[in-house]
């Protein structure tokens, strides 16, 4: 099979408004106009119509003169109920905003036997066939990210090292027909080995954000796991805590998160 070209920017934009509007993020209100989203995206103003284009033929928005652009009927109460699995809209769109601001080189892309670690996190069966991909991400003052991705090869097809270095490997699954549904994910601390620190231009031992993700699909299989390590003086990740309960409630539970990169 050929390999599928990289994703265009209109649709990475495309992407995540689609999940946004899925999640009833504008609710009944309007989107914003084409220049925030120009801003927002940092593509050009015909990159963003092309998206809302999309988004007008699959009957998801309205567009009017003087009206500006509207949800649609189920996209604007497609709200997901509590315990439905997230589409990760927020994510996606801090990785689109991401691809558009950083670059990616690709150290090596690889379709391998799946490490038993490796097998029993993708829930496969023991030496099945994986994509592994391993990347280094740089910002406007350097590097600041060393990523290794571990996907089922049946998924992985039709994309390889040059697309990886082009898009998002969410972004790039999605549009190889996986539908994203939630992710699992921790982070942790840990020194720089002397191989990773070479290619994130710190010295050997350094501590690193350790970030695990596993996500899954919206049938709940595992289709990616992530191993990445983070500079921390350039990856900030945030979230947004909500109190369950009354005054004296001692649970709080994530409402929104985004991930800055310096």
């Amino acid at each position: 099979m050929a390999p599928a070209m990289p994703l265009p920017k209109y649709h990475q934009v495309y992407l995540v408004l689609r999940d946004q509007l899925a999640e009833g993020h504008f609710g009944a209100g309007r989107l914003p106009a084409e220049l925030e989203l120009v801003q927002q995206f940092g593509v050009a103003r015909a990159t963003v119509r092309k998206a809302l284009e999309r988004l007008q033929s699959e009957g998801l928005i309205d567009r009017r003169p003087g009206r500006g652009t509207v949800p649609r009927g189920a996209a604007a109460s497609a709200r997901p109920s509590i315990g439905q699995p997230s589409r990760l809209s927020g994510l996606l769109e801090d990785i689109v905003n991401m691809g558009l601001r950083t670059q990616v080189k690709v150290l090596a892309c690889d379709v391998v036997s799946a490490p038993a670690p490796v097998a029993a996190m993708l829930a496969l069966p023991a030496r099945t066939r994986v994509q592994k991909a391993v990347r280094v991400r740089s910002g406007g003052q350097g590097p600041l990210s060393h990523i290794t991705t571990w996907v089922p090869a049946e998924l992985a097809r039709q994309f390889g090292k040059r697309e990886l270095a082009r898009a998002p490997i969410l972004l790039l699954l999605e549009g190889s027909g996986v539908r994203i549904g939630r992710a699992a994910q921790s982070i942790s601390a840990c020194p720089a080995s002397a191989e990773v620190a070479a290619q994130l231009g710190v010295k050997r031992g350094s501590a690193l954000l350790a970030v695990d993700r596993l996500v899954y699909d919206t049938d709940e299989r595992p289709v990616q796991w992530l191993q990445g390590l983070y500079r921390p003086d350039r990856y900030q990740y945030q979230m947004q805590l909500s109190r369950v309960g009354g005054v004296a409630a001692k649970v709080w539970v994530s409402t929104e998160l985004s991930a800055q990169f310096h």
